[in-house]
């Protein structure tokens, strides 16, 4: 029997995660608190925070409760109301505060905290880099791009055999759409199929991971080419500096004028004693004629003002931000570089996860109070802060010899304004597009001919209701309307695949295997498809979501032995978003 999944917070994410469970054949039920949804089939309106509300829903006969609402705080209060209800659901929650997320994921067994910004920010990364992924994998510490690899005529695949694609261990076979019949990717691979015009293979790939390193006469060299571009950072301390040093020039000179007798020295140090209140040798201008006495004078307001202007400056340039703002300046790359317009949590993890594949990034903020802007600097990102959607401030981050921008902050308009700006600066620039309405952002990308326009919903949407059918999840795709999940299965005595070859297995079930965990042993290629499944094995597969359905059922003619959805492995590779 299939688990039934409530779904609660049916706005634009939460609606459809529901109807993409719906047409995975679950059983699911909505609950919504917009009365427009009252006649919907298969949703429940009412407040979710109320106990009767969840009664009505079937909350006592539920496996796994999805919370979808944009509010941590009603997350978290439906949370606890289900729980006492029920105190063995599992939870996938929807959470914008991560540190809230892992202490829930350490205190709540069978919570898996979810993010948005953390689901889509790969499939971003990958659009900059110059790729289109449909999904993602996490392999070996690392976010593998999943790709859907259509076999035209000019292909360099076409008629080659599955079984040598097979064989590299560089690359994921996950799913196989034959153009003419319908045979499973192990069948294929078996049967030495070959690749013919109109399949589509699905595959992930490793990511690309630059590798390089900055010699010291490199960043400053790098640091003295950004200084003519920021100078507006330090004009103004400049100016009155320079103003001071002048007003203590003319005043030495005057006074080595009048009294030839008077060292420089002399009528240097009594000059800057005089100009900044310290005083020091004032028999200088006591001997001195009466002009010059009131010339002095004249100093002394006049030194007061600019030294009074001029520690104020620097007081501000050390102890303010602006001294901050100047040495992000300094770190701007010039060219080859991505640079991410907004910093909320999918412009910082974009930035991460380019970052952390070896790539230079540069962020556009205009607020000062951002609160990632410390986790940003902390990983050596510069952060200009202005206003991306002005043609000066994308100037500044050198997006004439960018690799790509992103424009990901949380304003649909904002966005394309911003990509709109730097197209007219920069023509050739590869402009990724963040729009949270799928649809505008399908009309947008055909009107404006942007590179790419994405929705983090939609690309988050297979996230969810992979991790409500199959526990926990390592990666998930969608490809011609069917959903594919790959999760960590744990061998036990009672597992359906105890004691099969990975072989028959995968022919009998309709999964992929990826590779096989066994005695600290990984396992992949033509060995793991002979392989005979023991206890404690960790098998890694991809299977259709509707595939599940088979492991939740019970075989008629074994009925005393149950069927369980498949225990995921406690493996550190599996993904946590």
């Amino acid at each position: 029997m299939q688990p039934k999944i409530l779904v609660c917070g049916l706005g634009r994410t939460g609606y459809k995660i529901f109807r993409l469970l719906q047409n995975q054949g679950a059983e699911v039920v909505g609950i919504s608190d917009r009365p427009g949804h009252q006649r919907a089939p298969g949703v429940i309106v009412g407040d979710p925070r109320q106990g009767q509300t969840l009664i009505r829903a079937g909350i006592h006969s539920a496996q796994t409760l999805v919370l979808a609402n944009d509010d941590d705080a009603l997350n978290l209060a439906v949370l606890t109301h289900a729980r006492v209800l029920n105190p063995n659901i599992r939870i996938v929650n929807r959470i914008y505060n991560q540190a809230l997320g892992d202490r829930l994921d350490q205190t709540l067994p069978d919570h898996v905290t979810m993010s948005v910004s953390a689901l889509a920010a790969p499939i971003f990364a990958f659009a900059a880099l110059g790729s289109k992924a449909i999904g993602q994998l996490h392999l070996y510490e690392k976010t593998w791009p999943i790709y859907d690899e259509v076999i035209a005529a000019d292909h360099p695949w076409l008629n080659k055999p599955l079984s040598e694609l097979w064989e590299n261990p560089e690359r994921m076979l996950i799913h196989y759409l034959p153009a003419r019949g319908e045979m499973d990717l192990v069948s294929a691979v078996v049967a030495d199929e070959t690749l013919q015009t109109g399949d589509h293979l699905i595959i992930g790939t490793p990511p690309q991971v630059k590798s390089q390193r900055y010699s010291l006469w490199q960043k400053l060299r790098k640091a003295i080419a950004n200084l003519r571009q920021y100078q507006h950072h330090v004009r103004p301390m400049t100016l009155v500096t320079l103003a001071l040093l002048i007003t203590i020039c003319i005043a030495t000179f005057t006074y080595v004028c009048v009294n030839f007798n008077l060292s420089v020295v002399d009528a240097l140090y009594f000059s800057v004693g005089m100009i900044t209140g310290a005083g020091g040798k004032e028999e200088v201008a006591e001997m001195a004629p009466d002009w010059v006495k009131v010339f002095t004078a004249g100093m002394m307001v006049i030194g007061a003002g600019v030294v009074g202007v001029c520690y104020a400056l620097i007081n501000d340039f050390i102890l303010g931000s602006r001294i901050r703002q100047f040495w992000d300046a300094t770190k701007i790359p010039h060219q080859n570089h991505y640079v991410i317009c907004g910093l909320g949590g999918m412009g910082m993890a974009i930035a991460r996860q380019l970052h952390h594949q070896g790539y230079d990034v540069a962020i556009l903020e205009a607020d000062h109070n951002n609160r990632f802007l410390r986790s940003a600097r902390a990983l050596g990102i510069p952060v200009i802060l202005a206003d991306a959607s002005v043609a000066n401030s994308l100037r500044d981050a050198h997006i004439t010899e960018a690799a790509a921008l992103i424009a990901a902050t949380s304003q649909d308009m904002t966005n394309v304004e911003i990509a709109l700006s730097a197209k007219a600066i920069a023509p050739d620039l590869n402009v990724i597009v963040r729009i949270q309405d799928a649809d505008f952002a399908q009309s947008a990308q055909a009107v404006f001919d942007f590179d790419w326009v994405l929705s983090p919903t939609e690309l988050s949407t297979h996230s969810f209701a992979a991790a409500a059918l199959g526990g926990r999840i390592f990666g998930n795709g969608m490809t011609d309307d069917l959903l594919w999940l790959a999760l960590a299965t744990l061998i036990t005595p009672n597992h359906p695949f105890c004691g099969q070859r990975v072989q028959e297995a995968a022919i009998a079930q309709d999964f992929v295997p990826l590779y096989l965990e066994s005695e600290g042993e990984t396992i992949h290629g033509w060995p793991l498809l002979e392989r005979r499944l023991q206890p404690q094995d960790v098998l890694y597969i991809t299977i259709a979501a509707n595939g599940l359905r088979k492991l939740w059922r019970k075989e008629p003619s074994s009925p005393e032995v149950p069927f369980n959805p498949p225990q995921t492995a406690p493996h550190p590779e599996v993904l946590r978003s």
